[in-house]
């Protein structure tokens, strides 16, 4: 487990930042240093700086867990909230099929240690477009912009105004996983696509019968950095994605990178639902209680309450059990 800082000198976060993440950042002053400082908006790039800094000599593949608080300079409308908490973990040093598989597994089950259910994982190809540009249906950077924007809305009629008519079959790969699949494959007849493709599908098989499957290989919200692989995290009951993650590269400061793959969860939705919350129950421990017993309580994972005063009530306090010498008692 890692700890880095809430804040860090602007220019350490944004050499690992892409895109339109640099613009949200929440800056400030240093009064000493006179430097600006940024609060961070997500923990992902502060683990890469660790990895390949204190951490480099560590054998990999190095495995990373990380939470903590970020901040975002602007909120969205599914989740307006601009402080949240993430949680989450990396495996650096491999980005193969069973590495993920492995990320994909550790999500999932932390989800349902926190009691979730009817979780769905939506898969995505973060770098398709790019390959398809630079190959069978060849783009350059502002075609790039606008087929993405067209595919974000599912829009078959922008696709065919802009002449991007070669990436409508696209949009009808998308949908539930093994349907998706298929029209994914008979979209690459040259072949392209396959080792991507079969790699996806192998992930998707390690977590079959632990999770609905779902595909949408152009979907990018959330994935600046990502290549290969990426997916979103679902479940029923919360409206927006609980979590994402997926393959990428950490650049060492030598110029050298190193293939990663992980995930982060936004628990708030689940802290605010009481998900997780313990359901052991909680006992008071009058005046005079036995300190030793009320540790060994603790221990068992009892939530203990002491009197302060001889007018301190359990129930008032909470309290369904009360220690009465060393017996638990019902209230």
């Amino acid at each position: 487990r890692v700890t880095p800082p809430l804040a860090e000198y602007e220019d350490g976060l944004t050499e690992r930042m892409q895109g339109a993440s640099r613009n949200d950042l929440m800056r400030f002053v240093d009064p000493i240093s006179q430097r600006t400082l940024a609060l961070r908006p997500d923990m992902t790039m502060q683990i890469g700086r660790i990895a390949t800094t204190s951490l480099v000599d560590r054998p990999r593949p190095l495995r990373l867990s990380y939470s903590g608080q970020v901040l975002k300079l602007r909120s969205g409308q599914l989740q307006p909230e601009r402080s949240r908490l993430q949680i989450g973990a990396e495996l650096i040093g491999n980005d193969s099929v069973v590495a993920a598989s492995e990320i994909v597994t550790v999500a999932i089950e932390a989800l349902e240690r926190a009691g979730v259910t009817g979780i769905t994982v939506d898969f995505t190809m973060p770098d398709l477009i790019d390959i398809l540009a630079a190959g069978p249906l060849p783009l350059n950077q502002a075609q790039i912009a606008e087929v993405r924007g067209e595919l974000d809305m599912k829009d078959a009629g922008g696709l065919s105004a802009i002449g991007a008519t070669g990436y409508l079959p696209l949009i009808e790969a998308t949908g539930p996983f093994d349907e998706a699949m298929a029209r994914l494959r008979d979209f690459d007849t040259g072949g392209l696509l396959n080792s991507r493709l079969d790699g996806v599908s192998q992930i998707a098989e390690s977590i079959r019968g632990k999770a609905s499957l779902t595909l949408d290989p152009t979907e990018r919200h959330g994935f600046e950095y990502q290549n290969w692989f990426g997916f979103t995290l679902y479940a029923d009951r919360f409206i927006g994605a609980l979590g994402r993650g997926g393959s990428y590269e950490i650049v060492h400061p030598n110029g050298t990178s190193e293939a990663a793959v992980g995930f982060s969860l936004y628990p708030n939705p689940l802290i605010d639902a009481g998900f997780g919350a313990k359901t052991r129950d909680q006992i008071f421990l009058p005046l005079g209680y036995d300190i030793q017993r009320a540790g060994e309580l603790r221990n068992q994972g009892w939530r203990t309450v002491a009197a302060l005063s001889d007018k301190d009530d359990a129930q008032t306090l909470g309290c369904t059990h009360i220690l009465n010498g060393d017996e638990i008692q019902t209230l």
